[in-house]
């Protein structure tokens, strides 16, 4: 009897172990916060897309969303915090770019972005643009690459640091026209246009959430948008594909992540969530201010996510490995 009794008992054991995800997934999230790790300082252009977000995103999933940023070595730190939490759906990672690039960039990174998240979905584009000092002799793009040619040794193009936006940018231009530039990292955008303003360094390729408030009021020349159309709030910046280099085209994405085994009811209900947020007309409006361009609903959903983290991982590793740069 005591045998049958304790097999019972452990039946039973084994049912609500089976049962309790379900039953927490169902009544996700309830009155519980949830953390959104930014592996950024605050106030950068990650910050900037994620605190817009998750101010509409927290009406839709019905729940405040609290941002916590964890920054350092390129957001890598942050974003094996998340890999590592309990996958309850409590602690979520909204990155950007670095999230494909990281596996070329760093030999021991201590996660796989493939195999260790759970996707959620994409949030937002920020488009690249070309720019320099006001005092570089050519006027366009066009006139641009030929005076590259004739005075690389001369010319300098500054980054915000190994693995930025800049940097990667940087890589993927001078890769295209087999010219290296003297390169120059910063410890930041800000310093580095600093010294692009002063005269200092001549170029950067840079986010449009970085620089729309020094294209707006002329301070930079701008040479060309790095994307397959024009940026919308810059539309008299022709891309560089217009002038003479198709092909050539960078966009820092955020996209919305949760650690590995999170319960797909509860990927689904921050899935709906994000998605209502996208195509909120206030979210979509304040990602125009910061030149940035919320994505269609349809782009924020686990497989596009999936699907396109992929193909910017195939894009990037041979990319930085011919370059043999890396952030470690």
């Amino acid at each position: 009897m005591k045998r049958v009794a304790l097999k019972v008992a452990a039946a039973l054991a084994v049912g609500l172990i089976w049962v309790t995800p379900g039953a927490h997934a169902d009544e996700y999230p309830g009155s519980k916060p949830v953390s959104a790790v930014v592996p950024f300082s605050a106030g950068g252009p990650t910050d900037k897309v994620a605190r817009e977000l998750t101010m509409i995103m927290s009406k839709h999933l019905g729940t405040q969303i609290v941002i916590e940023n964890l920054g350092g070595a390129g957001g890598t730190i942050g974003a094996k915090k998340v890999a590592q939490a309990r996958n309850d759906g409590y602690t979520i990672l909204i990155h950007h770019i670095g999230m494909s690039t990281a596996p070329a960039l760093y030999r021991n990174l201590g996660f796989d972005p493939l195999k260790d998240f759970e996707m959620v979905g994409e949030i937002a584009d920020v488009p690249m643009v070309m720019v320099g000092n006001k005092n570089l002799p050519p006027s366009n793009f066009k006139d641009l690459l030929p005076y590259i040619k004739a005075n690389a040794s001369k010319l300098s193009l500054a980054n915000a640091g190994i693995g930025s936006a800049s940097h990667l940018c940087g890589l993927l231009f001078q890769s295209a026209i087999q010219t290296e530039l003297t390169t120059v990292p910063y410890k930041g955008t800000a310093p580095a246009l600093t010294d692009i303003l002063g005269g200092q360094v001549n170029l950067i390729c840079d986010q449009t959430t970085n620089i729309a408030g020094q294209l707006k009021a002329g301070s930079l020349k701008p040479y060309a948008a790095m994307q397959a159309r024009r940026v919308e709030a810059f539309k008299d910046i022709p891309t560089a594909g217009e002038q003479g280099l198709p092909g050539v085209e960078v966009k820092i994405w955020h996209a919305m992540y949760a650690p590995k085994g999170t319960p797909k009811p509860v990927i689904d209900k921050l899935s709906a969530a994000l998605q209502k947020a996208v195509a909120d007309p206030n979210f979509r409006a304040k990602m125009a201010e910061l030149g940035a361009e919320a994505v269609p609903a349809q782009r924020a959903t686990p497989d596009s996510l999936r699907t396109f983290l992929a193909g910017e991982i195939n894009k990037w590793t041979p990319v930085i490995r011919k370059a043999g740069v890396y952030a470690d």
